[in-house]
């Protein structure tokens, strides 16, 4: 089985009424609760099943641990104080990979450690490249299949490459418009996906000794996403939205060159994931998100199994996080609006369900906030789903707000628990997070009202969502506040230069300032996509009065209220001699500004200290701007 594959298109259009009955008044709980490390995380079984692997603090950051199943023995397999790990595989039943860049720079590498601890190496010892994972091969465990734009840094070209020698062949060159590579049921690479900046190329080949050829050729805005081959290589299952609005789980003939058959779809919402047996390429599961993530199981075994699974784990949503190569045991992850969860081993021989750890067993769940649906209708008539968090024993009544976008204009905020979220409403504030025009999920209708829309409509879609909250009489107008990370803090700059009368004050977490620079500096590996940008966000030639216009560089002169601005020093997205210098401009105009900029961080600050720091600040300085009691 693999983990799923996660296509961004979800819909949410449930309306929850927001108000609620007073509680008793939360405790108030540390801001290092809230953003520490947690106990354990980020569980992985080894394909033979035999051991279990797992995420664990030392020295305060994140390092790879293992437990043998039968002796409980743990083995400390990294010891990095510099920076966490975050990101590991099983690479076969002795080796772990694991990625890591220099300190933010997003120049991943890839790294090995044998599961006794010994023969740590890096296996991509190359500087300013990047690594992308294309497969394991279970069929040839000793080495995988990645991708590395080591020849030419705006393609990655397929390599296998050799695990336990590190050895690296090249099997794929990219002659310079390959998105994905993709394997067959026997491991074989049949399948890619080109693009010429516009429009996608969907290539295929009989077999490895052929010339790949096109099969399928459609406009970026209508794409159809390869998940895997059925066992006999006779079809492919996709996920696509060609020639609809909502995107479905297809049954795609690379003979006939189309669409065969349906496999799932629903009127209402985007599928998002869809996942697979590695055992047999049998489909297991797809999903969609109304308001909450939704499971439609396509194996009938699976879904006996996983309905059993629920009634062990009452109260909470269940997930698979892994499972052995036999399918006989699996990691299950828990969670929900006001828990990070806790991790189980479930063993078939038996139906054995063992708690392995909490993630944070600190957090108290009682104590934290409920996370609830809303809508409200923008001010051109479109319909925005949003989630509303109350302060735990308020009324809904004259609260200080935070508005918090979310960072990425082509995802979506969904139910689940956020540490900001609920470190905001113990603080006493009130928080809006919505869907706005662009986000994926609402079919491609929705997201394409968003094209070119940045600063402009999909700004107004959060400002409405602030003014709905004061129409309600859910916030107190006063003391509104602003939120946001990456494009959010994009949104945030904005919301202070187009609508000054409207927040208090915003806080800008690695946000970007300046169009014209985001599209001109992107990352070489990115340039396969900059028409499909162009149409999406703008041309910098074409469109340069839209871009000034909703820059917020080119306007500081407009902002007045009172700004916390915090940058990661190696941020490879923003450019920090423009921050620097719009810090710098409001400063000398006495706007008061304060500035956490970490040497040491990239795009969003990942080590322990740092987001204690920020976030102490970020307490200080809503405290002083909307004075809130908790």
């Amino acid at each position: 089985m693999n983990r799923p594959y996660l296509y961004l298109f979800l819909f949410l259009t449930i309306i929850v009424s927001a108000c609620t009955q007073p509680e008793k008044h939360a405790k108030l709980i540390p801001v290092a609760d809230f953003f520490r490390n947690p106990e354990k995380t980020g569980f992985q079984l080894s394909p033979d099943g035999k051991y279990v692997s797992f995420l664990q603090p030392y020295k305060n950051r994140l390092n790879i641990y293992i437990q043998e199943l039968a002796g409980n023995t743990i083995t400390q397999l990294t010891a990095d104080t510099i920076q966490g790990i975050y990101n590991y595989i099983w690479g076969n039943n002795n080796q772990i990979l694991y990625i890591k860049d220099n300190k933010g720079d997003e120049n991943y590498r890839l790294f090995t450690v044998n599961k006794s601890g010994g023969n740590l190496r890096d296996l991509t010892p190359f500087d300013s490249i990047k690594i992308q994972l294309i497969n394991t091969l279970h069929k040839d465990a000793d080495n995988i299949l990645i991708g590395l734009n080591k020849r030419n840094p705006s393609v990655f070209d397929a390599y296998r490459l050799n695990i336990l020698t590190g050895d690296l062949k090249m099997v794929q060159q990219n002659p310079g418009n390959i998105l994905r590579w993709i394997l067959d049921a026997d491991e074989k690479v049949r399948l890619a996906v080109s693009t010429d900046g516009v429009n996608k190329n969907l290539l295929y080949r009989d077999n490895e000794s052929q010339p790949f050829r096109i099969i399928l050729t459609s406009n970026f805005k209508q794409s159809i996403y390869p998940i895997n081959f059925t066992a006999d290589n006779k079809y492919i299952n996709c996920i696509s939205n060609i020639g609809r609005d909502k995107a479905a789980i297809v049954r795609f003939d690379p003979a006939l060159g189309k669409e065969v058959a349906v496999v799932y779809q629903n009127p209402n919402y985007d599928v998002n994931s869809l996942a697979f047996s590695d055992k047999n390429q049998a489909l297991l599961y797809t999903s969609f998100t109304d308001w909450k993530l939704r499971i439609i199981f396509l194996n009938d075994s699976l879904e006996q199994l996983f309905n059993h699974i629920y009634k062990k784990l009452p109260g909470y949503e269940v997930s698979i996080a892994a499972v052995d190569q036999q399918e006989e045991r699996f990691l299950i992850r828990t969670y929900g609006d006001r828990s990070l969860g806790a991790f189980y081993l479930y063993e078939l021989a038996g139906d054995k369900l063992t708690k392995l750890s909490d993630v944070s067993p600190w957090l108290p769940e009682t104590e934290l906030a409920e996370v609830k649906p809303v809508s409200y209708k923008s001010r051109d008539g479109l319909l925005i789903n949003a989630y509303l968090t109350l302060p735990k024993g308020k009324d809904a009544k004259n609260l200080p707000v935070i508005i918090y976008p979310h960072s990425e204009p082509w995802q979506r905020t969904r139910w689940t628990f956020s540490p900001e979220v609920q470190f905001f409403a113990n603080r006493g504030y009130a928080v809006l997070q919505m869907n706005y025009r662009g986000s994926t999920g609402y079919g491609r209708a929705f997201q394409e009202a968003g094209f070119k829309q940045w600063g402009r409509k999909m700004q107004d879609d959060i400002n409405d969502g602030a003014k709905w909250l004061i129409k309600e009489g859910i916030a107190d107008s006063s003391r509104m506040a602003i939120y946001g990370f990456s494009y959010g803090g994009f949104t945030a700059l904005n919301a202070l230069v187009k609508t000054p009368d409207l927040y208090r004050c915003a806080i800008d977490y690695s946000g970007l300032t300046n169009l014209f620079t985001f599209i001109k500096e992107i990352p070489p590996y990115y340039k396969p996509f900059l028409d499909m940008m162009y149409e999406m966000v703008g041309n910098p030639e074409t469109d340069a009065d839209y871009f000034k216009e909703v820059s917020p560089v080119f306007h500081t002169d407009k902002i007045t209220k009172p700004l916390l601005v915090a940058l990661g020093k190696k941020d490879p997205r923003i450019n920090i001699n423009e921050v620097n210098q719009l810090v710098k401009d409001l400063q000398k105009r006495g706007i008061e500004v304060t500035y956490i900029l970490k040497d040491n961080e990239g795009h969003g600050f990942k080590n322990e200290e740092n987001k204690l720091a920020f976030y102490t600040e970020v307490e200080k300085f809503l405290a002083k701007n909307l004075q809130a009691k908790p």
